[in-house]
């Protein structure tokens, strides 16, 4: 029997011909070769504005347990659960001037976190800190980051200002060497590399980038000195500038508001819109925090990862954008196919799971078949009556209705970031704002004066990038050094043909090196909460190797083997949901299957931190080599 959800007020087959459009047209050969790197004369992009001084200091050489890499959450969670886990000997290099990571470089007008702060802030119940509000902003962002490292004494282990430039593993003396641009000289036991997937910038490869006359500079790098203001806003410096901004994702969503208040005239160049929802932002109830039961932020953002995933719960304890698709679909469908809710996870992704292809295709040609595809399209019917209520919303907000079609989103809620907002769809209700929707196309040239898209020259002063960060790259390139691990492989060698990792974490060649990040991991929309699991893993392999008397630690070649497989088998799950999706750094820009091992664990998050929690309750290691 036929799983229906409620009456729908639109036109499924529409809509899915509409999707397949808009991703065709936006498909591209080149992939991420349409970017450039941030060197040579655009190095400056990358360059910290937020430094009052610069320090100087004599140059480190010592011994040292860990090396860990990066200062952002997942640096400073390593940091927290090796210092629970007794283990103080550590140094954190970060090539900022405090911690933070993305925190400290995005602090453009209006940054603020898209996630509950009751969930995205790691180890809220260890520190007793109480968010502000149910969506937080950068500086309280950052003002958090500093309760962390002031609980577990983070800043006495740090290295700021200090850019890590090579890492060589020595197998006599069983030590790294990380090397650093302050000509320190760590020989550590252990290195973690916790650089951060979203770290380095990326720039359109457009014509003429390098003729530009005018003023530039990367989101991730706010020049306040040229526009004024603060992460707050009031740009006054802008009120006589024409200002362009080239992209439309999450972080220009957030600062186009502030611009469109403050520059005399602002352009929004736009390739694919974004998911524009409701943000509702409210203040935190004091009554509410403070009667919580111990363990609720653990069972808070568990019970927020298993709805994105298609998991059931008994209630949505988060309750907010995020979540209610998944509310929509549960609530038509809890009372007609209980028992088939279980199946969600897979069934959203739009193929069979691995023990399906298995057992053989024939053999599931049955009603459990017939009622998983009903169950999948029924979760399709849901979708597309989310991303109805976002398109419509445009229209509710924007006068102007070629503006308003232009910012309607045709693709499904998870294909990109989902946006939650209240003032950017007004924005362009603005008489100074102006949107120059490119249709999936891109800009054609940048000459001395500006912009140029079919034809018509947007004269500006100043142009801002929003243009995102380096994903699918060579993993030195974004890290800013190579690894040299055993007979002198390097990482970028090692993965030139697709990653290979155990557990996302280890990679055989790389002896006691430890890799932080969603690659052959478990993907979560709250990150904090995979880099504290990660964290909570990366603890207990260094505390049972210490236990046994272990000083080498690498993956075994059948492990690593059995790993690979297993994420290529799970990346069956969500293949073909990403190839339907308008391309972007989710998708690797629309090139979903040139190497199947590079995705996360399809399984979903929940999944491999269960998978990893009873892997670590055998207590031995099992797939990791012990000397």
């Amino acid at each position: 029997m036929a799983v229906e959800l409620d009456s729908i007020d639109f036109d499924p087959d529409f809509l899915r011909k509409k999707y397949r459009e808009e991703r065709d047209k936006r498909l591209r050969q080149d992939g991420n070769e349409q970017y450039q790197e941030v060197k040579g004369e655009f190095s400056y992009f990358v360059e910290d504005p937020y430094i009052d001084e610069e320090i100087k200091r004599e140059a480190i050489k010592e011994d040292v347990e860990v090396v860990i890499i990066g200062g952002g959450f997942g640096g400073m969670l390593a940091g927290a659960r090796l210092r629970e886990a007794g283990i103080d000997d550590f140094k954190i290099i970060e090539k900022g001037g405090d911690f933070g990571g993305t925190w400290y470089w995005n602090r453009y007008p209006g940054a603020s976190c898209d996630i509950e702060s009751y969930i995205y802030f790691p180890l809220l119940e260890e520190t007793g800190f109480v968010p502000k509000q149910k969506y937080t902003n950068a500086p309280e962002t950052l003002e958090y980051c500093k309760v962390i490292c002031e609980k577990f004494k983070l800043y006495d282990n740090a290295c700021m200002q200090t850019e890590v430039t090579s890492t060589n593993w020595d197998e006599e003396s069983l030590r790294w060497t990380v090397k650093t641009n302050q000509g320190d000289e760590l020989r550590a036991r252990y290195v973690v590399h916790s650089n951060g997937p979203l770290n380095r910038p990326k720039l359109p490869a457009i014509k003429g980038i390098n003729d530009y006359k005018g003023h530039t500079f990367h989101t991730s790098r706010w020049d306040y000195a040229y526009t004024g203001g603060s992460s707050h806003g009031d740009l006054t410096n802008l009120k006589d500038k024409k200002v362009a901004i080239i992209g439309t994702g999450a972080t220009a969503v957030q600062c186009v508001p502030h611009l469109g208040a403050s520059a005399e005239k602002l352009y929004v160049f736009q390739r694919t819109p974004s998911s524009i929802d409701v943000r509702n932002n409210q203040p935190t109830d004091p009554d509410w925090i403070s009667t919580q039961p111990k363990g609720w932020h653990d069972r808070r953002r568990k019970n927020f990862e298993t709805l994105l995933t298609g998991g059931m719960v008994k209630e949505d304890l988060v309750s907010d954008g995020w979540t209610e698709a998944f509310r929509l679909l549960f609530g038509n469908l809890r009372n007609k196919a209980p028992s088939k809710l279980k199946m969600a996870s897979w069934a959203l992704s739009g193929v069979f799971s691995p023990k399906m292809y298995k057992a053989g295709f024939k053999s599931y040609m049955t009603d459990k078949v017939t009622e998983a595809m009903d169950l999948r399209n029924a979760m399709q019917m849901a979708d597309f009556q989310k991303m109805e209520k976002v398109r419509a919303r445009a229209d509710e907000v924007v006068k102007d209705k070629a503006t308003a079609e232009s910012l309607k989103p045709y693709y499904n809620q998870f294909c990109k970031r989902p946006c939650f907002h209240d003032e950017y769809l007004k924005t362009f209700n603005n008489p100074n704002v102006e949107l120059v929707d490119t249709d999936g196309k891109g800009l054609e040239e940048i000459t001395a004066e500006g912009i140029v898209f079919e034809g018509k020259l947007y004269e500006v002063d100043c142009i801002i990038f929003a243009t995102g960060f380096e994903v699918g790259t060579d993993y030195s390139r974004r890290a800013g050094y190579q690894i040299h691990g055993s007979d002198g492989l390097t990482v970028s060698k090692k993965w030139e043909n697709g990653l290979a990792t155990f557990h996302g974490m280890h990679s055989r060649g790389f002896p006691n090196s430890f890799f932080f990040g969603p690659a052959q991991s478990g993907f979560t929309a709250t990150y904090t909460y995979s880099l504290d699991e990660q964290s909570i893993h990366l603890a207990h392999i260094l505390k049972v190797a210490k236990d046994k008397g272990a000083t080498r630690i690498e993956a075994s070649q059948e492990a690593e083997d059995q790993w690979i497989q297993t994420i290529i088998e799970k990346a069956r799950l969500t293949a073909e949901f990403q190839e339907n999706c308008t391309p972007g750094y989710y998708n690797n820009e629309g090139k979903v299957n040139q190497t199947p091992q590079n995705n996360t664990y399809g399984g979903g998050p929940i999944e491999f931190f269960s998978l990893m929690e009873k892997w670590r309750s055998k207590g031995n290691l099992e797939g990791l080599e012990l000397s």
